[in-house]
Parts: structure tokens; sequence; C-alpha cells
């Protein structure tokens, strides 16, 4: 028999799950609290307690898909050993990710305007960001890129990558989209190779 913690958490995770979907479908403004606690089979005082709001459930769901994501960047980068492969897969694992209607709509379009830039960006430096500090940090270590203003790097790569997941939201042909971005990504990469004297 469940433990209260673990009744408690499965409550909280069937909420989240709810309206997530929800979020995705319908966009921030247009899910009903009403709606999900009816769906979840639970009384609005049950969410309450376990998120305190609208905007603190969205703040959830938002958390959750960051973590989501990042772990499907995770996953990617470390099944490849050179690092730029390496590199490059994590990259292509968040534009495959942000295909997802949750991702997309909940991450990079309502994310931002519900939560305030600030807030949406301090999750998105907790996790993404972070991902790719790291990830710029070891080409520069293997000297795929050279190793001066790396946060700029970073910072140039993340608003690229956000930018080609909102637009593949219309593409026709979002892989092959993905494809050309990793691309394009790999031969600005190789232009920032060390230059080594002759």
């Amino acid at each position: 028999m469940p433990t209260k913690a673990e009744q408690r958490e499965r409550t909280r995770v069937a909420i989240l799950e709810i309206a997530a979907r929800r979020f995705a479908e319908h966009g921030y403004a247009g899910v009903a609290l009403e709606d999900v606690v009816a769906e979840a089979g639970l009384t609005r005082g049950a969410l309450y307690h376990h998120f305190g709001s609208k905007s603190g459930l969205f703040r959830a769901v938002v958390e959750h898909a960051q973590r989501e994501v990042a772990q499907a960047v995770e996953v990617a980068a470390s099944g490849v050993e050179a690092p730029l492969d390496s590199f490059l897969a994590g990259c292509r694992a968040f534009l495959d990710a942000s295909l997802a209607p949750e991702v997309r709509r909940i991450l990079l379009v309502d994310g931002p305007a519900v939560l305030g830039w600030d807030d949406w960006r301090e999750g998105d430096l907790d996790t993404s960001v972070r991902l790719l500090d790291e990830g710029v940090a070891e080409l520069a270590e293997a000297g795929v890129i050279g190793g001066e203003r790396l946060g700029t790097v970073t910072t140039m790569i993340s608003g690229a990558l956000n930018e080609v997941a909102i637009a593949n939201a219309t593409a026709t042909d979002a892989a092959g989209e993905i494809d050309a971005a990793i691309d394009t990504l790999a031969r600005l990469l190789s232009g920032l190779s060390p230059k080594r004297a002759p």
C-alpha cells in the first residue's frame, strides 16, 4: 500500500501531466483550472495544495518540461564519443524535442510571456544553457574551438537553437530544417577553430 508521500507525489504527477497536455493544446489563457481538476478527479483545493495557483501550476509544468528536454539532450550527447559529434547530437536532441507541442508552446511561446523573461531565463540557464556551457567548454578543451569568450558562444548558440525551434512550428519539413540547422552549426563552429601556425 502506497505511503501518503507516494500518494501525494502520484497526485502531483497526474495533475502535471493533465495540465501539460491542456496548456500545450489551448495555451495558458485557454486553460481553466476547473477542467484540470475535473479530469484529474480532484478538488480545486487539492490543486492549490500542490501548486498554489494557476501560475504556480504553469511554472511547475515549465520546469518539468525544461528538465525533460535537458535529460534528452544529455542522453543524446553522452552516447557519442567525439566532442564535436557529441555536442551536435545534443543540439539535435533539443531541436527534436522542441517538435513536441508541449515543449514548443509551453517552453518557447507561453513560458517567457507568462512567467516573465527573467524567471523563464533562470530556468533555461539551469537546464539547457548549463548543458550548452558544458558542451562549449568541452569543445574548447578538445581544441575544436578557441577558448576565448565561451559565454558569448553559448549565448549565440542558445538563441539560434531557440529560434530554429520556434520556426519549426510552422515548417513543412521540420526534420529537413533540423538537418540544415545542425549542418550550419557545424560549419559555424569550424570557423571558431583556433588558428594554427603554419
